[in-house]
């Protein structure tokens, strides 16, 4: 057969699906930005600019955390700083007391002095160790402190180290004052010296200033507590040394500028304090004492009663260490303050960040999952109508045969007024068109359908005529080669007829030809032979007895014809066509084996793919009509028909279901002969060629005689006249009774080709018919009419005229038959079917059709 449609369009170019499971289409690249998935890139567009916010947030929490950190350090450095002046007070008590007893020792040298310096510095060294044991302990947590902050500590201990180590010569006295009072001097000074360390950073003017005044106050201090060792010692030791007044003078100048840097950096109200205890008869009297040491112009400066002035100076000492304290606590009250409002701060941005990061992940998941759902629904539904809704529309538009009724478009699935609404809406309005369009198409199939269904009809009127025509010229040629001319002719019409029953299969209208009986299927693949021009090469070979249903028997004639046709027509001229046909487990096989061109693989898949599902009637269609025509008779009655290659040519697989078959039908009388077949076989008869040839095989049910000489071993062949000049040479005059008649399908499916195995109702072309037994009765004597059309004119009833056999069973004795004379048979049963035929174009001539919606549909056909 030819070549079919493309497999992959078998299904009307529907995409391919999994039932009504949607295939999406697939990525192809997960690293190219548009092949990502919608999700993806939400997801990314929402993610970036949260990252960076998140950056940038974190940046910005890093700086605030880290000033935290530090406010929280230099708070707990200028909180230990009540443990250094507490040390810096007992290393001056000590000090002081120290370059006093060394004074006295250098001036009695006496064992018991020494002993009593001990006992004096005992207590006071004992102190120092608890206030340093102290500030061990509170500089631990500050073990990750800054590093000069760290610096400074360790210059601290290892000057304590010193003045520990240097403790052990003072009673001895084998140092000078000066060596064992520098090394408290440099213990002091580094203690001062962590004291001024903690920095609060850039941009804290006001806790600055509260650590310098505290700094500045402790040295004013420090200045006069030199000053009470200096004039303590000389007390004790009863005169000044050389150069003891330069070191007071330089002392007091000292004093002052420290004094003036605190009244620079200090509150109002810490200088109010200061000018109040400054004012205290305990402070004023300790002034009035060192001024009574200050050198004047008239005497030397006077040396103070060692006692008198250790009480006096004790007691302006505390008076400044109180204000120290008060200063110390300000300065820790306001670091705690700002370390604490700095971490608030910093907690509150953080949370806030936080916060707003959550809302704006919470707004972004919100806004992105309803966009997400949104496309995924959107996405869904128009992969729904493209896969699945408008291709079940197109099919069951496809199949319809009737008038079309609203097809229903479901609503879009995003109902929002954003552009996916209106892009949904747009999806729904493209498949409102497209099923608009569809219906459109389908009311133009019909119509052109209809129109096939016309035209066909008409012509189908025209080629009855011309076959009653040739009928009518065969019987009255006799001139072998006209003859010849006429029978091609005829072979030519009844091929033209087969082509409008394949316009009726496309058009979907079944044809009109009819049995009402079982029939062999020996004689259906007969009748099928009959139909095709080289019916003279096919070969028949029956399996056993099967016989097909009445009202498959058209269509399954049509359908054999195709596939012999095809067979015959892709084969050399020389070959023959073998057709096997038997049964074959609940259901029938018949097999066409040509040995022809064959087909390639592609072709033969493509041809197989059509015949599986059958496509819709197209250009296709008519460039390769067979091979559609046999797809659709399989389709309509579950035929299964397959194509499979061989080493020559092609086999054609023909699967009849058991739906199709039916048990042989009971015995009848004699039918009527079929005029044409029996003007065959008397012509047959006149020339002597009734037996059948030698080897030709076993007859099949219903399968005419063949000529003696092996020239036509196919019951059902039309016989040709001998061609002009060939050794049979026509006569001047034939005889008609030798004359070949050619035959058809209707000729051989009639009762008496059937033989009494062979079965099968009369043939009709509208319905059950009166005749339905074989017998064909008499017409009645007066016409049955249904009335007058609107043109006043007899409406005639189809088959009325034909009366039903009421004789159900042969008689049980037969009936003595005699011969009638051949020329009498068959001009009689030529004019019977002459009539026969005219009946049936007038009936079809007259039928109505169905109104489609076409112009001109359901009137009568002129």
């Amino acid at each position: 057969m030819g070549a079919g449609p493309d497999p992959a369009r078998v299904a009307g170019g529907r995409p391919r699906r999994s039932g009504d499971r949607v295939v999406p289409h697939r990525r192809r690249s997960v690293l190219r930005l548009r092949d990502w998935r919608m999700g993806t890139k939400l997801a990314t567009v929402l993610v970036i600019p949260s990252l960076a916010f998140l950056v940038l947030a974190g940046v910005q929490a890093r700086g605030l955390v880290g000033q935290t950190n530090a406010l929280n350090d230099f708070a707990r450095q200028v909180g230990i700083g009540r443990q250094i002046t507490a040390v810096v007070d007992r290393l001056q008590q000590e000090r002081d007391r120290s370059a006093g007893e060394l004074a006295a020792l250098r001036r009695s040298g006496g064992s018991a002095d020494r002993d009593a310096a001990v006992a004096t510095l005992k207590p006071l060294q004992a102190a120092t160790d608890q206030a340093v044991a102290e500030l061990r302990t509170a500089a631990e947590p500050l073990a990750d402190a800054d590093a000069a902050w760290r610096v400074s500590y360790a210059q601290v201990l290892e000057a304590y180290e010193q003045v520990v180590y240097i403790r052990s010569a003072i009673p001895p006295a084998v140092l000078s004052s000066d060596t064992i009072v520098s090394n408290y001097h440099r213990a002091i000074t580094t203690l001062l010296n962590l004291l001024a360390q903690p920095s609060p950073g850039d941009g804290q003017r006001a806790l600055t200033d509260a650590v310098l005044r505290n700094v500045h106050l402790s040295r004013v201090k420090e200045f006069s507590s030199r000053i009470r060792a200096e004039l303590y010692a000389a007390a004790r030791a009863g005169r000044y040394e050389v150069d003891d007044q330069a070191t007071l003078t330089d002392l007091r100048a000292q004093q002052l500028t420290a004094l003036g840097a605190f009244r620079a950096t200090a509150t109002a109200s810490q200088v109010d304090r200061y000018d109040q205890i400054s004012r205290l008869p305990a402070f004023g009297s300790a002034a009035a004492l060192e001024e009574r040491t200050l050198p004047t112009a008239t005497g030397k400066p006077a040396v103070l009663p060692a006692p008198q002035w250790w009480a006096a100076s004790e007691q302006r000492h505390e008076l400044l260490r109180q204000l120290e304290s008060e200063v110390l606590d300000d300065a820790v009250r306001r670091a705690d303050e700002a370390s604490a409002r700095q971490l608030r701060n910093t907690l509150l941005v953080v949370g806030g960040i936080v916060a707003v990061l959550l809302v704006a992940v919470l707004i972004s998941l919100l806004v992105g999952r309803s966009v997400a759902r949104s496309i995924r629904l959107l996405r869904g539904q128009a992969l729904r109508i493209a896969q699945v809704d408008l291709p079940h529309t197109l099919e069951r538009l496809r199949v319809l045969d009737r008038p079309v009724g609203a097809i229903e478009v479901p609503p879009a699935v995003v109902r929002t007024r954003d552009e996916l609404g209106e892009l949904a809406e747009a999806f729904v309005a493209v498949h409102r068109s497209a099923v608009d369009v569809a219906v459109e198409q389908a009311l133009m199939r019909r119509n052109v359908n209809a129109m096939f269904v016309n035209l066909a009809r008409r012509s189908q009127v025209l080629v009855e005529r011309q076959l009653e025509l040739l009928d009518e010229l065969e019987r009255e040629e006799s001139d072998p080669e006209q003859l010849e001319n006429l029978f091609r002719l005829d072979h030519l019409a009844a091929r033209m007829r087969r082509n409008d029953e394949s316009l009726l299969v496309l058009a979907g209208t079944e044809s009109s030809r009819r049995w009402h009986r079982p029939v062999g299927l020996g004689a259906v693949l007969l009748a099928a032979s009959a139909e095709i021009e080289q019916y003279q090469r096919v070969r028949h070979e029956s399996g056993g007895e099967v016989h097909v249903v009445g009202h498959a028997v058209a269509d399954l004639v049509h359908l054999f014809a195709e596939l012999l046709e095809n067979a015959t027509a892709f084969s050399r001229p020389d070959t023959v066509v073998r057709v096997r046909a038997g049964a074959d487990g609940t259901g029938a096989l018949v097999e066409i084996v040509d040995q022809g061109l064959g087909m390639s693989p592609d072709a033969l898949a493509e041809a197989n793919a059509v015949l599986a599902r059958p496509p819709a009637a197209d250009v296709a269609a008519s460039e390769r009509m067979g091979l559609f025509v046999v797809s659709h008779l399989g389709a309509r009655h579950g035929v299964e028909v397959r194509l499979r290659g061989g080493r020559e040519g092609l086999t054609a697989r023909v699967r009849l279901p058991a739906a199709l078959l039916a048990a042989a039908p009971a015995v009848e009388l004699d039918p009527p002969v079929s005029s044409r077949l029996l003007a065959s076989q008397v012509a047959a008869a006149a020339a002597g060629r009734l037996s059948a040839p030698p080897g030709a095989g076993a007859p099949l049910v219903g399968r005419l005689p063949a000529p003696a000489g092996g020239e036509l071993p196919v019951a059902g062949r039309r016989p040709e006249a001998p061609a002009a000049g060939s050794a049979v040479g026509p006569a001047p005059a034939v005889p008609r009774q030798a004359r070949s008649v050619p035959v058809r399908a209707e000729d051989v499916l009639s009762p008496s080709a059937g033989a009494p195995a062979g079965g099968g109702g009369w043939f009709s072309r509208q319905g059950p018919s009166s005749a339905a037994r074989g017998v064909t009765p008499p017409p009645a004597a007066t016409p049955i009419t249904a009335g007058t059309n609107e043109r006043g004119l007899p409406v005639r009833v189809p088959m009325a005229q034909l009366t039903a056999l009421t004789q159900p069973a042969r008689p049980a004795a037969p009936v003595p038959r005699h011969d009638p004379d051949p020329d009498a048979v068959g001009g009689m049963l030529a004019r019977f079917y002459s009539g026969v035929r005219q009946a049936e174009a007038e009936e079809t001539t007259g039928m109505t059709m169905p109104s489609t919606g076409v112009p001109g549909e359901g009137r009568e056909q002129q």
